[in-house]
């Protein structure tokens, strides 16, 4: 999007909602967090509690959940100046009358999948799909939402990488400060950032797979 459709869509539409977004156990529960310390104001409802999976909190608003069945999606305009977040599977469900401003959490998909089958197992859950065809139906999703993101004149986004905000949290959050264009407390953004859960590492997933 040119900078005159930005300046036009602002005028317009108003100050942009902040979308945390991307694959589940992606990281966007600690960017969420990331926002929170720095002094965005949050779009949840709480609901969720945090547990082993997510110790400091998920950070959800349920109703987002039914973001593609829903008729009257007006209440994300309540959201505007605000931080939600949204799974990567319903952005195409945000209101296009409105701004966007997204952090789009990427993460290895191999790790992202081990935490999503421990998550399973702790719940005596099981996926039904094998993990090498889980990759394949991730990839293919995550080049359609590049695509819309990069198309969509309502979305702007940012790739957020999991591992270099663990590595280098400072960094990471004046990346995401400057994209968004507020004035967040990068000190209290970086404080959060917590490598101790940092706990499906891709190369431990190898090494347990040719272990295994």
């Amino acid at each position: 999007m040119n900078l005159v459709h930005q300046i036009y869509r602002r005028a317009r539409y108003g100050r942009p909602v902040v979308v945390v977004s991307g694959l589940p156990r992606s990281g966007t529960s600690m960017a969420m967090k990331m926002l929170e310390a720095g002094g965005l104001p949050l779009v949840t409802d709480r609901q969720r509690e945090a547990d082993i999976d997510n110790p400091k909190g998920y950070f959800e608003d349920e109703r987002v959940k039914d973001l593609g069945d829903m008729d009257d999606r007006s209440w994300i305009t309540e959201s505007r100046g605000k931080g939600i977040k949204v799974v990567s599977s319903l952005l195409q469900y945000l209101p296009r009358d409105l701004n966007y401003k997204i952090l789009f959490m990427r993460r290895s998909l191999l790790e992202v999948i081990a935490s999503q089958n421990k998550m399973l197992e702790r719940r005596g859950e099981g996926s039904e799909t094998e993990d090498e065809r889980m990759i394949e139906l991730y990839e293919s999703h995550l080049r359609r939402v590049k695509a819309m993101l990069r198309h969509g004149p309502h979305l702007s986004a940012l790739d957020v990488h999991y591992t270099a905000v663990l590595e280098s949290p400072r960094q990471e959050a004046e990346r995401m400060v400057g994209f968004l264009g507020l004035e967040l407390d990068v000190a209290k953004m970086t404080a959060v950032v917590d490598e101790r859960l940092y706990r499906n590492r891709a190369e431990t997933v190898r090494a347990a797979e040719q272990t295994g």
